[in-house]
């Protein structure tokens, strides 16, 4: 069966070469202790425990990805721990940059806050899926408005930086909700009713200039080899 392209439409069960593409991945699960407290751009510890447990699920990742792609993570170690437990678990070792712009959403003044003490200092009524709604700003920090700017032009210099070619970044759910939302011009409020799981893959390519969505929140238990190794 050929490829077509009529329509940039997809006809074939493989993603096609030559294509601007985004493959964002969610770090792994974070230590239990700092899931009580509202951790946010803090630098906190993967789950040691799951990073032995998971570990068929990094060999499904790292088969899912391509292999000419270059690596980007943000500045947070646990980004950084996540890439090289997929290089680990089969794919190898590559040269790994650190993408400032893709850092979760700074929570300021409440960073490290127990979860049941937030309430109280909201302004606004939180979002359902999100500790804040898209619009409020904690003191001293950024809102998921704030996270979508910075996100947006990050993907738009990348694209053009790298146009044609695959780029894996290891990333946070606020931030690739944020991706989403630039990519699919929604609103941070619509864009934080996406579910993005701990080691879960979003797949996003631009094409003439133009954002689409290939997949969302795919989760490495469900993936199968890729024909662009």
């Amino acid at each position: 069966m050929t490829q077509t392209s009529h329509g940039h439409f997809l006809d074939s069960m493989q993603l096609p070469p030559g294509t601007t593409r985004f493959w964002l991945i969610r770090h792994a699960l974070v230590d239990a202790a700092a899931r009580q407290r509202l951790y946010g751009a803090m630098d906190v510890d993967l789950c040691a425990e799951s990073l032995a447990l998971q570990r068929p699920y990094y060999e499904a990742i790292a088969r899912r990805l391509p292999q000419d792609a270059a690596w980007f993570v943000s500045p947070l170690t646990r980004t950084l721990e996540t890439a090289r437990a997929i290089f680990a678990a089969g794919y190898g070792e590559r040269p790994v940059l650190v993408e400032p712009r893709m850092i979760e959403q700074h929570m300021g003044e409440w960073h490290d806050l127990p979860h049941q003490e937030l309430p109280a200092r909201l302004r606004q009524r939180p979002h359902g899926f999100w500790s804040t709604s898209a619009t409020e700003r904690p003191p001293g920090g950024e809102s998921m408005l704030d996270v979508c700017a910075r996100v947006s032009h990050a993907l738009d210099d990348m694209a053009e930086e790298r146009p044609g070619q695959d780029s894996i970044i290891v990333s946070h759910g606020g931030a690739i909700r944020a991706a989403l939302a630039h990519a699919l011009h929604i609103h941070p409020d619509t864009a934080l009713r996406f579910s993005i799981q701990n080691l879960s893959l979003t797949i996003l390519e631009r094409i003439d200039g133009l954002w689409r969505v290939v997949t969302v929140n795919e989760l490495p238990s469900a993936v199968t080899p890729s024909a662009t190794r």
